[in-house]
């Protein structure tokens, strides 16, 4: 008598990935649709020899949507979203291999990948003038205010000049780049009277002004290994005569008189004369017809 026996395969194997654990480094500028990690690093294998169904999650908040995989039975993972250093930079997701569709009934096997992103910071704004303010709170935006400051007819400054509200300064924002900042006059420095040191951004003289008037200098600040990020600012310098005397009151003591009841911003008055207002004032000599 033959007997012929059959043996049936069961389900009793999960999907295995070759690497259950890897790691990756993205640049922030990277573009979006670019492979992270390619299909064959991250598909896995049944010895039951189905056919296997993907499904990648991440597991840190406020990461989803950036990476994809490129189909339910393709596991290539790729960017679906730009990327930005300052909203996060690393994150770890998780893949899931199936032997079964995740809305099968039937009881499923699952294997499952970790992977590591780690986002590098890349050089991709140019530089910030300090103080600056964040717009809205927008960490990659910083808008400085103009620089200004004085100097005085016919007379040379061998100092650095002081600036409102700061010495000229600027820093690269990619802050885990922090290329180094040169800085030159690019328009507005009339006669070359004014120089910028390239390194300090300190701003001095080189020959006396005349005149009374104003420079309205435009700074550059550019990255040293690359050019092409730069910024600009405005510094106003005004020419004015020189101050040799210092203000002074009229008088030492004021006495006025305010009346009860009277309501906020009312006038104080004179003591003595309830119906001429008081009022202070000052005097300077070298402005002796203002």
């Amino acid at each position: 008598l033959e007997i012929l026996v059959t043996i049936l395969d069961e389900n009793d194997n999960s999907p295995v990935f070759a690497q259950p654990n890897l790691s990756r480094e993205v640049p922030e500028d990277t573009e979006v649709n670019t492979a992270i990690v390619a299909r064959e690093e991250v598909s896995a294998s049944d010895a039951d020899l189905d056919t296997i169904y993907y499904e990648l999650t991440t597991t840190v908040q406020d990461t989803d949507g950036f990476f994809a995989i490129r189909g339910v039975n393709n596991p290539e993972i790729y960017l679906q979203k730009a990327l930005d250093f300052d909203k996060f930079n690393s994150t770890t997701l998780l893949l899931y291999a199936r032997d079964r569709p995740v809305t099968s009934p039937d009881p499923t096997n699952t294997g499952t990948a970790t992977i590591t992103i780690t986002i590098q910071q890349s050089d991709t704004r140019a530089p910030w003038f300090l103080p600056c303010a964040r717009l809205h709170n927008d960490s990659s935006v910083c808008i400085s205010s103009p620089y200004s400051g004085r100097v005085n007819i016919a007379e040379m400054s061998t100092d650095p000049l002081l600036l409102e509200p700061g010495p000229i300064y600027a820093i690269d924002p990619d802050y885990t780049i922090r290329d180094r900042i040169v800085y030159s006059i690019v328009g507005g420095n009339t006669g070359e009277v004014f120089s910028v040191d390239a390194d300090t951004g300190n701003l001095t003289m080189n020959k006396i002004v005349t005149s009374p008037g104003s420079f309205l200098l435009q700074v550059m600040a550019t990255q040293v290994n690359n050019i092409r990020k730069y910024s600009v600012a405005t510094v106003e310098i005004k020419v004015i005569s020189k101050s040799n005397f210092p203000p002074y009151f009229e008088k030492r003591v004021y006495n006025g008189t305010v009346f009860v009841g009277l309501p906020q911003r009312s006038f104080v008055y004179q003591a003595g004369d309830p119906s001429t207002p008081l009022v202070i004032t000052a005097m300077d000599q070298d402005f002796p017809d203002v």
